[in-house]
């Protein structure tokens, strides 16, 4: 009599047979994150599994790490996947169903996706030093769904739409305006993600900036958020699967779930990531002498929501948890918040900018309290 199987989760089993490290957490500190030898992606690459509690049911990371000189094996996978460079520089070809070539140069910071089904190829341009990138992809939504290894990485099917216009693979792309926080990008590499023209919205706090991605017109979202020197953004909450790189500038992030006392704490900065369980509240701070940014990938974009919790949070991301959306208005958010952050300006000897928004602390709160 066969063995009755149940609970079966075709994904993990896969990651299990790669043999390479598989590293479970809430906030992750991906750039000293121990890689080993991945016979899949070719000699001199290496690979871990990054699996954030808070990613949900769709996604996973991969870091992959090339030796200086070396060229990873030439890939083709029927899942989306957006790349995030680490450290070091390299290049990536990526072919056409026509044949035709895309090449395009890659360094730290920079983002591209790799568009449904194509094949590419991932080198590493310098014969001095390793190249690491991050890969969020969909594999686990894949392979969970048709539990066949060949329909997902032999699969013959192309999708030529999904590349593109030329311009996509040479750090141009499409400004799409729509309004504050809603406002796209359409590209398939970004050189910089430090250096790229953020669009102001004002309603997330502070000054604040972001731009949303299309990539490769796939269901995998992108976007870069910005908070000026001083400043913080507003507590909200969202699903899970958002992958929350830090890329510029140092900070922390408080979370806490609706009805919690407790406040806890994850620090970053480049190379680390946060990952939100689903309706996690949290809050982003910038403690810097910089503007801090971070990019957020997950599964589901502005374009192709994919499912009906993806479409409440891109309606009420900035809206009034009050008012039904998942935003936090400074007046309503914990009372020791703010005067947590002052503290931590005063730490660094940064002069806070939120003075406009006239935030009280937990002791300014008491002795109003105590007048009245």
């Amino acid at each position: 009599m066969a063995e009755t199987r149940f609970l079966v989760d075709t994904y993990l089993d896969w990651t299990k047979n790669e043999n390479i490290p598989i590293v479970e957490d809430f906030g992750l500190d991906l750039i000293n994150m121990d890689v080993t030898p991945w016979a899949r992606q070719g000699d001199g690459v290496s690979g871990a599994f990054a699996l954030a509690k808070g990613r949900g049911d769709f996604l996973d990371m991969q870091v992959i790490e090339i030796a200086p000189g070396k060229a990873a094996a030439p890939q083709k996978h029927l899942y989306e996947e957006v790349v995030y460079v680490l450290s070091g520089r390299g290049s990536t070809t990526i072919w056409a169903t026509s044949g035709e070539k895309h090449s395009f140069e890659w360094g730290p910071k920079s983002l591209f996706v790799l568009p449904l089904n194509a094949r590419y190829q991932h080198f590493n341009t310098s014969g001095r030093e390793p190249a690491r990138f991050v890969a969020t992809t969909n594999l686990p939504m894949m392979l969970n769904a048709f539990h066949n290894e060949a329909f997902v990485f032999d699969n013959p099917f192309e999708f030529p739409e999904r590349l593109g216009e030329e311009k996509f693979f040479k750090g141009d792309g499409e400004f799409l305006p729509m309004r504050p926080g809603r406002h796209m990008w359409e590209t398939n590499f970004v050189p910089d993600l430090s250096t790229f023209k953020l669009q102001e919205w004002k309603a997330r706090g502070a000054g604040g900036s972001n731009i949303m991605f299309v990539l490769a017109d796939g269901t995998m979202h992108a976007h870069v958020s910005e908070m000026p020197v001083g400043t913080y953004k507003k507590g909200h909450r969202h699903g899970a699967d958002f992958h929350e790189f830090a890329v510029t500038g140092k900070g922390y992030s408080l979370y806490w779930y609706e009805g919690e006392d407790e406040i806890r704490r994850f620090d970053w900065e480049h190379g680390k990531i946060l990952v939100p369980t689903d309706g996690l509240f949290h809050q982003h701070f910038n403690i810097s002498p910089e503007p801090a940014r971070y990019l957020a990938v997950a599964f589901g974009g502005l374009r192709y929501p994919f499912a009906e919790d993806k479409k409440k949070t891109y309606m009420g991301m900035d809206v009034n948890v009050k008012e039904g959306g998942r935003q936090i208005e400074y007046e309503d958010q914990k009372p020791e918040i703010h005067g947590i952050y002052l503290a931590e300006l005063a730490k660094a000897g940064i002069e806070p900018r939120m003075n406009q928004f006239n935030i009280p602390t937990a002791d300014q709160r008491q002795v109003a309290a105590a007048a009245r």
